[in-house]
């Protein structure tokens, strides 16, 4: 074969010379030259979500019989060859393009069938053999394969960040434990409050993850539902009434996935409120990852002229002028993430809002950020647990000296000795420095065992009142 030779394809804008070497042809070439947008490749679970549909879509085609039998078979197999992890460079459309997702399934459409045809003998482009419109994509539109794809691409990605999600869990719970005897002090407002155990702040963490976990398993229920065999405004139009019937049921067998067809065709192809649903499950996460990152940054901040409740892996220098410093790098990178995602939420909302009509055109930004949001917010998670939770460690004496020293404490001693002195007792170890058990012992208010007992830990961090003996006893003296 000739360096630099062409073959010439023809489209209804005209002709056009595509190399003659590649699978995919004309209208990919063209939608390559018209969005050079990010400058990205198609996310490859994308690629092989369209795999997946054009190849049930020829099965399915082929058992009503109006797709010839060598015919599916080759498709079949070009798809599967796609799944395998082939012609990954021929997918030369950028994520973000215009036409709501034209472009990707002709290139889909171009590289399935110019593979088919060499299956079956022929020369690359010779689409009298296998045509991309009337073969590859017999009863299909954009308009119903483009939003299957997305669903079942968002899907298979959310897997992969629920597993990670579910190692955060894990990891938080076990740090629970592991903290559970230790006390520190709480903080609203970024005041002291009152005591608090480290490990009931690590499994609040914990239970928050879960809920968001349960969370993204509501709105992922919401992407099973598609509209393949819709075609293009969800009337069917095109698609046999057989096709209509057996496509789905086709596509959950290829695929190994759980979709029904939607109950209402046009419903499913005019309106993407799933992906915002998603979305915002996705948003919410980051969110509550993002005030963990924030927390573990406070508690850990110092280390001697901060809180330095707890150390932080050190996963790498942290400046290149001040020589000792660790930054915390990977709550940083979490936090970033979310940020993004939060960004990407608001982007998915306004194009989902912005479909007119029977038909949302502004999939491809949809899909872009949907599953930039997934993939980072998996990776962040993998990170935060391998390189950060895992390896958290508590400064136990520095914990229990902030809480012993912090004015905070009087409200355990407040049912004691009362509120007004209690008052008084928080004033005067605010502006001498004193600490709290040396005014009240000093004032004998309680004894420095009293004072003990009241603070032992679980009292002071479970309901109840702390030290309700001794108060009780105190009151039948009287």
């Amino acid at each position: 074969m000739a360096e630099n030779a062409y073959r010439v394809e023809k489209d209804s804008i005209g002709t056009k010379n595509v190399p003659e070497n590649v699978y995919y042809g004309v209208q990919s070439l063209r939608a390559a030259e018209n969005f050079r947008i990010t400058g990205l490749n198609m996310h490859p679970e994308i690629i092989n979500s369209l795999a997946y549909i054009k190849k049930a879509s020829a099965i399915t085609n082929c058992e009503i019989g109006i797709l010839d039998k060598k015919i599916a078979s080759a498709i079949v197999q070009a798809c599967d060859e796609i799944l395998e992890g082939k012609f990954r460079d021929d997918f030369i459309v950028d994520p973000i393009q215009g036409g709501a997702g034209t472009s990707l399934n002709m290139n889909a459409n171009e590289v399935i069938a110019n593979r088919s045809i060499e299956i079956l003998g022929g020369q690359k482009g010779d689409y009298t053999i296998v045509n991309p419109n009337d073969h590859v994509n017999c009863g299909q539109s954009t308009n119903d394969v483009i939003p299957t794809a997305g669903k079942m691409t968002s899907l298979r990605l959310l897997d992969n960040l629920k597993k990670e999600l579910l190692r955060l869990h894990t990891a938080l719970s076990e740090k629970s434990k592991e903290f559970d005897h230790v006390i520190k002090m709480g903080r609203t407002q970024m005041q002291d409050a009152v005591p608090i155990r480290l490990g009931q702040e690590f499994h609040a963490y914990s239970v928050a993850i879960l809920r968001d976990i349960n969370r993204m398993d509501k709105a992922m229920d919401e992407m099973r539902s598609v509209n393949m065999g819709g075609t293009a405004v969800g009337t069917g139009i095109n698609a046999d009434e057989n096709y209509l019937k057996r496509i789905v049921p086709n596509l959950v067998e290829v695929s190994g996935m759980n979709f029904v067809q939607a109950f209402d065709l046009v419903d499913s192809t005019q309106n993407l409120d799933p992906f915002v649903s998603v979305s915002g499950a996705i948003k919410a996460c980051a969110v509550t990852l993002s005030k963990i990152a924030n927390d573990l940054r406070l508690m850990s901040s110092g280390p001697r002229a901060g809180f330095g409740e707890i150390n932080l892996p050190a996963k790498q220098n942290g400046s290149s002028i001040m020589p000792g410093k660790v930054n915390p790098v990977i709550p940083e990178v979490v936090n970033q993430v979310a940020f993004n995602i939060i960004g990407n939420d608001v982007t998915i909302t306004m194009a989902a809002e912005a479909g007119q009509l029977e038909l949302n055109a502004f999939e491809p930004i949809i899909f872009y950020c949907m599953f930039q949001s997934i993939d980072t917010l998996a990776y962040a998670v993998q990170t935060f647990v391998d390189n950060c939770i895992s390896g958290i460690t508590a400064n136990e004496d520095r914990c229990r000296y902030l809480v012993e020293n912090s004015v905070g404490i009087i409200t355990a001693i407040c049912p004691h000795v009362g509120y007004q002195k209690a008052a008084d007792i928080a004033k005067k170890a605010i502006s001498t420095g004193d600490s709290v058990r040396k005014l009240v012992v000093e004032e004998k208010l309680l004894s420095e065992e009293e004072f003990d007992y009241i603070l032992e830990p679980r009292q002071m961090t479970e309901p109840g009142i702390p030290g309700k003996d001794l108060l009780m006893r105190g009151k039948e003296s009287e």
